[in-house]
């Protein structure tokens, strides 16, 4: 983890108070950015002069350690982590505050190639990262060959906006020489991007990355109040984490087949009563995914609670359902239900 992580409240207190969830399913109120950095009396709040603010989004192929560099930039666990690829589905964004700056972070899902409805919305997020950066973080590791989706590279090549291409997982190397041959042939790829190599998984150099990002941040007062967090409501962290537990305890196709919906979300003082269900799209997965005698949703279920229960810091009651929703990954209805964008940038 790097070593300049502000201060600021627990993600359950902020969420509490800015995404209040009730059982009637209503969307929170969404407010636009005027209104977000006024007070309620329609003043702009004191704010420090000199005050910067910019959104810097992570973009870059699957499993290159995207998502575990968002969590240590932010300070928190905004993103979920696996060894699998195509792990984030949606652009999230974790936000950086201080009395001097603020950072939107977002991350993307990887680019990738789309094979189905599901990861042309998966493109749709990595693509419109690349229309509204002031920093642009393109990640790479040393293992990825530079020409994987040469076609996106060449967008990234053409921003106008500061690229810090970061070069991830440099504690798998044996030696410098290993790593200059690198660099070299990013230089040659993306010649005007400044070059970081890091390991966000040791937290070596991201405190000199995060350095130079609030170096390039424009003037701005803050996009969002100075104590968010993050963009998303709770229950939203709620599909990520069981979402996650899936991704961990089943392979080959299960966890790319499968979407968690939030049915029920009562949050009492101290305890949460959750019902989630989990949507695939074949019976044969279904069996799969309960096990015998309902072993594996339990587990699911367990590894889960424990992790939303650290998450809201209070008791929580989790069910878990299974529904086949066939061939929902190419329903433009279903993947409109979860969230996932259809628009082509």
């Amino acid at each position: 983890m790097s070593d300049n992580k502000t201060s600021h409240p627990t993600f359950s207190e902020v969420i509490a108070e800015s995404f209040p969830d009730n059982n009637s399913g209503a969307k929170p109120d969404v407010k636009s950015v005027e209104e977000i950095i006024k007070d309620p009396e329609g003043q702009a709040p004191a704010v420090k002069e000199g005050h910067k603010a910019g959104f810097v989004n992570i973009v870059g192929n699957p499993n290159v350690g995207k998502s575990t560099l968002m969590n240590d930039m932010v300070g928190e666990r905004v993103s979920i982590i696996t060894s699998k690829a195509q792990t984030t589905r949606h652009r999230i964004m974790g936000i950086v505050n201080s009395p001097d700056y603020q950072i939107v972070f977002s991350d993307t899902p990887g680019v990738l190639k789309p094979n189905y409805k599901l990861q042309e919305s998966m493109l749709n997020f990595a693509e419109g990262a690349l229309t509204d950066a002031d920093v642009l973080l393109y990640v790479t590791d040393v293992v990825e060959n530079p020409e994987k989706n040469a076609d996106y590279l060449a967008k990234v090549a053409k921003e106008k906006v500061p690229v810090l291409l970061v070069i991830n997982k440099i504690d798998l190397l044996k030696g410098n020489s290993d790593l200059d041959e690198i660099v070299n042939r990013w230089k040659t790829i993306l010649p005007n991007a400044e070059i970081f190599p890091i390991s966000a998984k040791e937290g070596f150099n991201t405190s000199s990355l995060m350095a130079r990002i609030v170096e390039l941040l424009p003037p701005s007062p803050p996009y969002f109040g100075k104590d968010a967090l993050t963009d998303k409501p709770a229950r939203f962290f709620v599909t990520e984490i069981i979402r996650e537990k899936i991704l961990l305890n089943y392979d080959k196709e299960i966890p790319y087949s499968v979407e968690v919906l939030v049915e029920k979300f009562e949050d009492k003082e101290h305890s949460i009563h959750i019902m989630a269900t989990i949507y695939v799209e074949r019976d044969s997965q279904k069996g799969i995914l309960i096990g015998k005698a309902g072993s594996m949703l339990k587990k699911v279920g367990r590894e889960a609670r424990k992790d939303i229960e650290t998450f809201f810091g209070k008791s929580v009651y989790l069910e878990l359902f299974v529904k086949v929703e066939p061939n929902w990954r190419n329903r433009e209805n279903k993947l409109k239900a979860f969230g996932l964008s259809l628009i082509h940038i």
